[in-house]
């Protein structure tokens, strides 16, 4: 009989790109060429560094903001920096370092642009530090008496609906470094994001989640975990003088929670990361070894 410690456990989370974003003025003054930064209203509380951000023109002419790209849009990542000014990037690794020398050249429009900005985050990106982690389920039950049997026997045993707590090693700052994490690609999501997470005033505080009981890299096949979309609730921050700082992130499921076994599904994704459909609308799965 096989008996698994809690090392094997990890925490992995997708930022929520469901939201349909916010329209906002571009103005010839909000653009700083030399220093390749922009602002505008309404991105406060709502973009966090690391997110990875399409930004469209409502009227479909150009977008006059990045140098060299003449299109109707533009997805890539933003940092946002100390005054509230937002710089893009072509990689996460850069936009979450935030470095001018890295940030794209920009271009200030010839008149004011209607903008859409709108997350579309769909990679899972592990959580650093994570000390240990809880989450329960229960099944709520349903009055079922003034429904048909096919609903009936749909809803009998009840909802399932879930909730868990995490807690982490505090961690803000990303290091400059590739080599702590062995790739630049795989830069984990730091705990500060969570607690960010919680006060993103207009696309909220939902992500996606995965949760997992067992992992093992050499077999995909042993891997148990659960999945669902999550809302953080609440977050604790614990600083004591003699001992590391922690912070505790409480969340809801907002949707179905399954648990799982084996490696989680793979989509077939076009060159900007974007998931290619079925005619149907469901997206295209690959299959798994």
């Amino acid at each position: 009989m096989a008996i698994y410690f809690g090392q094997s456990g990890e925490v992995a989370i997708s930022r929520d790109s469901a939201s349909g974003g916010f329209n906002t003025d571009l103005d010839p003054a909000d653009v700083n060429v030399n220093n390749k930064r922009f602002g505008v209203d309404h991105s406060l509380g709502t973009l966090i560094s690391g997110d990875r951000v399409e930004i469209s023109t409502v009227d479909k002419s150009d977008l006059n903001l990045v140098a060299s790209h003449n299109y109707p849009d533009w997805t890539g990542f933003v940092h946002i920096d100390k005054a509230d000014g937002i710089k893009l990037f072509n990689t996460f690794e850069k936009a979450v370092t935030g470095l001018s020398s890295d940030a794209l050249a920009l271009v200030a429009p010839s008149s004011t642009q209607t903008i859409n900005i709108q997350t579309k985050n769909l990679l899972f990106r592990h959580v650093a530090n994570v000390k240990e982690f809880e989450i329960t389920t229960n099944r709520d039950q349903v009055d079922t008496t003034t429904l048909g049997k096919e609903f009936k026997d749909q809803y009998d045993s009840g909802l399932i609906s879930g909730q868990g707590t995490m807690t982490c090693y505090w961690e803000h700052l990303y290091t400059r470094d590739a080599t702590k994490y062995g790739s630049p690609s795989l830069y984990p999501e730091l705990p500060i994001y969570l607690a960010q997470l919680i006060v993103r005033l207009q696309q909220g505080a939902d992500f996606d989640g995965r949760f997992y009981v067992y992992r093992d890299p050499s077999d995909k096949k042993k891997t148990v975990f659960y999945e669902s979309k999550c809302v953080v609730t609440n977050v604790a921050l614990n600083c004591v003088a003699s001992d590391a700082i922690e912070t505790r992130i409480e969340f809801v499921t907002s949707g179905e929670i399954s648990l799982r076994v084996g490696a989680p599904d793979s989509f077939l994704l076009q060159e900007d990361a974007a998931k290619l459909l079925q005619e149907d609308g469901d997206r295209i799965v690959l299959e798994q070894e």
